[in-house]
C-alpha cells in the first residue's frame, strides 16, 4: 500500500492526529498511518472519533469514516420472535469480569467476506492494557458459567464506541448489544458509536451519522465525566429483562 498521501504518526507524539476532514474518500475514512498503540495513543483517538484498523504485515492504520455508524442507546432494537424467545432465557449478562475472553472470542469468530481478523495479537494486547487502566469494556453473555456472546469497546467520556462482538450461540451478540443500550440509556450516555454500518447493524437500529455531526457530539460527551474503572460491580442482567425491547 502507498502511505504517501496520508500523514505518517510520530511515536514521541501520541496524543497528536491530523484533523479528521483530511481522511480519503477512497478508502472512506483512512486518515494516517504509523505510530504505536500506547494507551495513550489510543485514547487520545477515539476521543477524536478515530480508531485504528488494519491487516497482518501492514503499519498501524487510522479511520474516521463519513458517515459513522452509530446506535442511539435507547434505540437497540429486538425482533419480537426475538423477544420472546428471551422471555424464557436463563441467560445473565455481565461487564467486565472476562475481558480478554471476549476479545479473545470477537477474535476468532469467522466473519463473512473477511479472511482473517483485525484483532491481532498486538491489538488485543493493546486493548487489554485499555482494560486494566479501565478505559476499554466488555460486556458478556453468559449460559451458566459458559461464555455464549459478548462484546467489547472503548470509553470516552460519556461515549462508548464498540469494537466487535460474537455469538457462541445464536443471538449472544444481540443479547450484549442489548444490555449495553440499557446500561447506557440508564447512565444518560446517548450514542454508541458502531463505525460502519452493515446490514445486520441496521437491523439492530444503527443508523448513519454525518461525519461532522457525530465529531461534534463526541466533542461533547468525551467532556463528561463517565465511569472510568471496572464495571464488574454492575449487578448482572437478566437476558430476560431485555424481552422489552422495542422491536423493529
Amino acid at each position: 500500500m502507498n502511505f504517501l498521501p496520508i500523514p505518517r504518526l510520530r511515536p514521541e507524539h501520541p496524543a497528536a492526529f491530523p484533523p479528521a476532514t483530511q481522511a480519503l474518500d477512497d478508502p472512506n475514512g483512512l486518515l494516517a498511518w504509523g505510530g504505536d498503540l500506547s494507551p495513550e495513543r489510543l485514547r487520545a483517538a477515539y476521543r477524536q472519533g478515530i480508531f485504528p484498523w488494519y491487516s497482518q504485515g501492514q503499519p498501524p492504520l487510522w479511520w474516521c469514516p463519513d458517515p459513522r455508524a452509530v446506535f442511539d442507546s435507547a434505540g437497540i432494537r429486538l425482533s419480537s420472535r426475538f423477544r420472546r424467545h428471551l422471555r424464557g432465557s436463563r441467560w445473565q449478562v455481565r461487564a467486565d469480569t472476562c475481558f480478554d475472553a471476549v476479545v479473545g472470542a470477537c477474535a476468532s469468530a469467522p466473519r463473512p467476506g473477511q479472511d482473517g481478523t483485525w484483532i491481532l495479537p498486538e491489538m488485543r494486547a493493546a486493548y487489554g492494557r485499555l482494560h486494566r487502566l479501565g478505559h476499554a469494556h466488555s460486556i458478556e453473555v453468559f449460559d451458566g458459567d459458559r461464555l455464549v456472546g459478548g462484546l467489547y469497546g472503548v470509553a470516552s467520556g460519556a461515549m462508548f464506541s464498540a469494537e466487535s462482538m460474537f455469538s457462541a450461540e445464536s443471538g449472544g451478540s444481540k443479547v450484549a448489544l442489548a444490555a449495553l443500550g440499557h446500561w447506557l440509556a440508564g447512565w444518560g450516555w446517548p450514542l454508541v458509536d458502531a463505525q460502519i454500518n452493515n446490514p445486520h447493524l441496521l437491523s439492530l437500529g444503527a443508523y448513519e451519522m454525518p461525519r461532522a455531526t457525530y465529531l461534534a457530539r463526541l466533542a461533547e460527551l468525551a467532556e463528561l465525566p463517565g465511569r472510568p474503572g471496572s464495571w464488574s460491580g454492575l449487578p448482572p442482567l437478566a437476558a430476560a429483562t431485555l424481552a422489552g425491547v422495542s422491536s423493529g
